[in-house]
C-alpha cells in the first residue's frame, strides 16, 4: 500500500522521537524514560533525569550523538509479546532497570483497556514500549533535516501532583531545504508575536494585581478593537442586526436548561453575594439572548428577529495555559442569533456568509480560506443535544447552501457544535497558520429547550429556529491573527494613529498642531512629534511605530501648502496636496 507523504514524514518524525531517546540514553545511561510522540513539525520525548539538570547548551551534544547514530545505519527491530510477557520482561530484565517505572504503567493502562499484547522497537542498544510504525534504518533520516529546539518541563500524564520530567523538542523535515524555511518561519514568527508587537506598539498590557488572563487594552489598542466592532456592526446592521447588551452573569438555572453547566462544567466561574445569591459569570451570549426574545409574545410577522452583541464572557482556564491574548479568562466576543421560521433559514445563512465575505475582504484575507461542513459524530450521538430529524435536516440544508453558493465545504463529521452543525471558514495567516474564527451554526435545540416560540399563520404556537453566527469571533484572539498577520503594520482604517507629523523646529511646532487640528475634524487620527530630537530621529520612531503616513513639515511645506508624505514601507516621499491626501485616507 502507497503511504502518503505528509504521513511518511509523520513515521520519520516519529522514528526520530525514539532516535532522541537512544542518544540521550549513551549520554546519560541512568536516565529513566516517559513517551516519545510525533508531533506538528517534529517530536518530543520525556526524560527523568533525577537529580541531574541538563540545560540548553547540551542539545548540540544530543544533536551530535543522534547524527552519530544515524550515520551507522541501524536498524529499528520490531518485536511483540503479550501483556504478562512483556511486563515481566520490564520488571526483572536488568537492561530495562531504566524503563522503570513509567513503561511499566503504560503497560498496565495498556492491559486495562483489554489489550492482550504489546510491541517493542530496538535501536542499538535502546529499546523502546511502541506501536511504530518506524522507518527501516536510521540512514532513511536526514543528520541535515532535524534540529532539537528547546527544553521544557512536562508532568506525566499531565498530572500536576505527580513529578515533573524533562521535555527535549525537535523538528525534522526530509532535508535540509525544508529544515531552513520552518527555522526561517519561526524566526519570522518571533518578530510578528503579538506578545511582542503588542508591547512595542503600547496596544495592551497584564497587571499582576489584576490578575493573569485579564488584558487591559491601552487607548491604542482600544481604537484598533472599537474600529474592528463598528465595522463589523455596520454590516451587520445592513442585514437587519439589531445591538443588544446582556448581563455579565446569571443564575445557573439558565445554563443548565442551555446544556453549557455541563458543557463547561469546571471552567464555569461561580459567584455569589452576602445575601446568598449564587449567579454564574456567563460563558456564553446566546442563552441570554433567548430571554430576551422569551420576553414578549412573537408573530410569525415578526420573524425573523436578529441580534447582535459585543460584550464580555469568561471561562476559569487552567493558570497554565494562560498566554497573552491567545487564551484568557475574561473574553470579549462578538456574536450574534437570528430566530427564524425553517423556511428563512436558508435566507439566513446566506447573508451570515456575504457578511463574512464583506469582512474579511476588508482585511485582505478572502480567498485565502477553505470552508468546513462540520457535522456530527454520528457513532456518538450522546455528545449532542436535539433529536436526529432536527440534526438531518440542518445538515441537509448547510449542504445545499454550499453547494448553491459555490463554497465547495469539506465535510467534517464529529465538528458540530453542542447544538448543531455549522458552517466553519478556516483561514490562513501570512506565516501559512490555518485559524477557524467565523462561524454560522444552525440550532433547532436550544429554542425548544427554553419554550422559545411565535404564533403562526393558523394561530398555532410554533418553535422558531435560532441561527448562531460569529463574524470575528473573539476580539482578543482576532487582535492575535490581525497583529501577527500584519506583523503591527496594520490597514490604515484600523491603524491607532493614521498620520504622524513631524515638526523639522521650533518654528514649526504652531503649524503642525494646526495641521492636526484640521486632520482631526475630518476624523483621521493623527499625532504631533514636535520634540527637540532631529528629524532623522523621528522619523525612525515614526517607522517603528508602523504609521502609515508621516509627515514632515519645516519651510518648504509651509511656504507651498502642499505635502511630503512617506508612505509606510517606502524610503522616498511623495508630494500631495492635503485635500487630496484626506480623500486617500478616508478611501
Amino acid at each position: 500500500m502507497e503511504i502518503k507523504q505528509d504521513e511518511e514524514l509523520k513515521i520519520k518524525r516519529h522514528s526520530m522521537s525514539h532516535l532522541l531517546a537512544a542518544a540521550v540514553k549513551e549520554l546519560w545511561p541512568q536516565v529513566k524514560f516517559g513517551i516519545g510522540p510525533a508531533i506538528e513539525n517534529g517530536f518530543y520525548y520525556d526524560f527523568d533525569f533525577g537529580d541531574e539538570k541538563i540545560i540548553e547548551n547540551d542539545l548540540s551534544k544530543i544533536e551530535k550523538k543522534m547524527k552519530h547514530l544515524i550515520k551507522q545505519n541501524i536498524k529499528f527491530e520490531k518485536r511483540e509479546m503479550l501483556i504478562n510477557e512483556a511486563k515481566g520482561w520490564i520488571e526483572m530484565a536488568p537492561e530495562n532497570k531504566n524503563a522503570r517505572p513509567y513503561k511499566l504503567e503504560l503497560i498496565r493502562d495498556l492491559e486495562k483497556e483489554g489489550e492482550k499484547g504489546v510491541s517493542f522497537y530496538k535501536l542499538g542498544n535502546f529499546e523502546d514500549l511502541c506501536r511504530g510504525p518506524h522507518v527501516e534504518s536510521t540512514n532513511k533520516l536526514n543528520k541535515d533535516g532535524f534540529k532539537l529546539t528547546s527544553i521544557a518541563g512536562a508532568y506525566w500524564k499531565g498530572d500536576e501532583k505527580i513529578q515533573m520530567l524533562t521535555r527535549i523538542y525537535g523538528v525534522a523535515f526530509n532535508d535540509q531545504k525544508g529544515l531552513n524555511e520552518y527555522l526561517e518561519m519561526v524566526k519570522e514568527a518571533k518578530e510578528r508575536d503579538h506578545r511582542k508587537l503588542g508591547r512595542e506598539l503600547d496596544l495592551f498590557c497584564f497587571s499582576d494585581l489584576v490578575g493573569p488572563g485579564l488584558p487591559m487594552f491601552t487607548p491604542k489598542g482600544t481604537i484598533i478593537i472599537k474600529e474592528l466592532q463598528k465595522k463589523v456592526e455596520k454590516i451587520c446592521q445592513g442585514y437587519g442586526f439589531e445591538r443588544v447588551i446582556t448581563p455579565h452573569l446569571a443564575k445557573i438555572d439558565l445554563y443548565k436548561i442551555s446544556g453549557h453547566a455541563d458543557k463547561f462544567g469546571d471552567e464555569l466561574f461561580h459567584v455569589s453575594s452576602k445575601h446568598k445569591q449564587n449567579y454564574v459569570m456567563k460563558p456564553v451570549q446566546c442563552p441570554h439572548q433567548t430571554q430576551i426574545y422569551a420576553s414578549k409574545s412573537r408573530s410569525y410577522r415578526d420573524l425573523p428577529i436578529r441580534y447582535m452583541e459585543s460584550e464580555k464572557q469568561y471561562r476559569a482556564e487552567k493558570p497554565g495555559e494562560i498566554g497573552g491574548l491567545s487564551r484568557v479568562i475574561a473574553i470579549t466576543v462578538e456574536d450574534g442569533h437570528s430566530f427564524c421560521r425553517v423556511e428563512q433559514i436558508k435566507e439566513e445563512v446566506k447573508n451570515m456568509i456575504e457578511i463574512i465575505k464583506d469582512f474579511y475582504s476588508s482585511l485582505g484575507l478572502w480567498g485565502n480560506h477553505w470552508v468546513s461542513l462540520s457535522v456530527r459524530d454520528y457513532d456518538h450521538p450522546e455528545n449532542y443535544i436535539g433529536n436526529k430529524e432536527d440534526w438531518d435536516t440542518c445538515e441537509n440544508m448547510l449542504e445545499e447552501i454550499s453547494n448553491e453558493m459555490e463554497l465547495n465545504a469539506k465535510r467534517c463529521e464529529g465538528e458540530a457544535a453542542l447544538y448543531g452543525p455549522k458552517i466553519d471558514f478556516m483561514f490562513k495567516d501570512a506565516l501559512g497558520k490555518e485559524i477557524q474564527i467565523p462561524t454560522v451554526q444552525l440550532d433547532f435545540a436550544t429554542p425548544k429547550k427554553f419554550g422559545l416560540v411565535f404564533t403562526n399563520e393558523k394561530g398555532e404556537e410554533e418553535n422558531p429556529v435560532m441561527v448562531h453566527r460569529a463574524i470575528l469571533g473573539s476580539y482578543e484572539r482576532f487582535l492575535v491573527l490581525l497583529i501577527e498577520h500584519f506583523a503591527g503594520a496594520f490597514p490604515t482604517w484600523l491603524a491607532p494613529v493614521q498620520i504622524k507629523i513631524l515638526s523639522v523646529g521650533e518654528k514649526h511646532k504652531e503649524y503642525c498642531q494646526n495641521l492636526a487640528s484640521e486632520f482631526k475634524k475630518e476624523e483621521i487620527r493623527v499625532e504631533v512629534d514636535d520634540g527637540d530630537e532631529t528629524v532623522n530621529n523621528k522619523i525612525r520612531k515614526a517607522t517603528k511605530e508602523k504609521i502609515p503616513y508621516i509627515l514632515v513639515i519645516g519651510d518648504k511645506e509651509i511656504e507651498s501648502n502642499k505635502l511630503n508624505v512617506r508612505d509606510r514601507g517606502q524610503k522616498e516621499t511623495r508630494e500631495i496636496d492635503k485635500k487630496d491626501l484626506i480623500k486617500e485616507i478616508k478611501a
